[in-house]
C-alpha cells in the first residue's frame, strides 16, 4: 500500500468532508504533479468539482472519499485501497479561457434564492398544486443562473448546477469574506466556475438534429 503524499491535509479534509456529506459513497480521484495534488469528485447533480492541495500524491489514483478522510483525520499517511474502476467520467481539458468574473456575494445570492424557492415550492406546491421535491430540484438545477455574452455574440450559460456546486462545497469561502471574484471559464464543451477554494465543471450537452429515417439517402 502506497502513501497518499498529501501535505495540505486541512484543505484536503475540508474538500472531503463537504463531499461525503453530499455523497457518503463518493469516490475521489487524486492526480499529483509538480508538488501538488488535484482532488476530483463528481457531485450527485452531475457536476465535477476539484481542489488543488499541497503535496505530491499518486500520479492518478481513485479511492473512497470517506476512507481517505478517515486516514487524514487520524494523521495517517497511507493511501486507502484503490478503486480506479469506480471513476467513469471524463475530465475537462487542461487549457481553458476566462470569459467573465462574478463576485462571491452575487453567487451566494443566486444559490440562496434557489434554495429558498425549493423550500417554498416543496412546502406549498406550485400555483396551488403539489409538486414532487425531486422534480422541483431538477428544474431549479437546470435553470440558467447567468449568461455571459462573448465578443462574437455567442453566449455561455452558467446553470444553477454549477452555482450550487461551488456554494455547497464551500469554494466561495466564508460569507462576507474579502475574496477574489469567481471566474467563469470555458474549455471546449465544458463550462466552469473557478472560485477561490475550488473549481466546478459541467459538460454542456450538444444539441443534435434528428433527421427522419425516410429522408435518409439510403432510406
Amino acid at each position: 500500500m502506497s502513501e497518499h503524499g498529501l501535505l495540505g491535509v486541512p484543505d484536503a479534509g475540508a474538500f472531503l468532508a463537504r463531499l461525503t456529506r453530499l455523497d457518503p459513497g463518493a469516490p475521489v480521484r487524486l492526480r499529483g504533479a509538480s508538488g501538488r495534488t488535484a482532488l476530483w469528485a463528481r457531485l450527485p447533480w452531475d457536476v465535477l468539482v476539484t481542489r488543488e492541495v499541497a503535496g505530491r500524491g499518486p500520479d492518478d489514483a481513485t479511492v473512497s472519499a470517506s476512507e481517505l478522510l478517515a486516514v487524514l483525520a487520524k494523521g495517517g499517511d497511507r493511501l486507502p485501497a484503490r478503486r480506479d474502476a469506480q471513476w467513469r467520467w471524463p475530465l475537462p481539458p487542461p487549457a481553458s479561457e476566462t470569459v467573465e468574473s462574478v463576485s462571491a456575494a452575487e453567487l451566494t445570492r443566486l444559490a440562496t434564492a434557489a434554495a429558498g424557492t425549493l423550500r417554498e415550492v416543496s412546502a406549498g406546491g406550485l400555483a396551488g398544486r403539489a409538486v414532487g421535491q425531486r422534480a422541483v430540484r431538477d428544474a431549479l438545477l437546470d435553470h440558467v443562473a447567468l449568461v455571459v455574452t462573448l465578443a462574437g455574440g455567442q453566449s455561455v450559460e452558467v446553470s444553477q448546477r454549477l452555482v450550487q456546486a461551488i456554494s455547497r462545497m464551500g469554494f466561495l469561502g466564508p460569507e462576507g469574506a474579502d475574496v477574489p471574484d469567481t471566474r467563469v471559464r470555458v474549455a471546449g464543451r465544458w463550462v466552469g466556475l473557478s472560485a477561490p477554494y475550488g473549481v466546478a465543471w459541467l459538460q454542456t450537452v450538444s444539441k443534435l438534429t434528428v433527421v427522419p429515417i425516410g429522408s435518409h439517402p439510403k432510406g
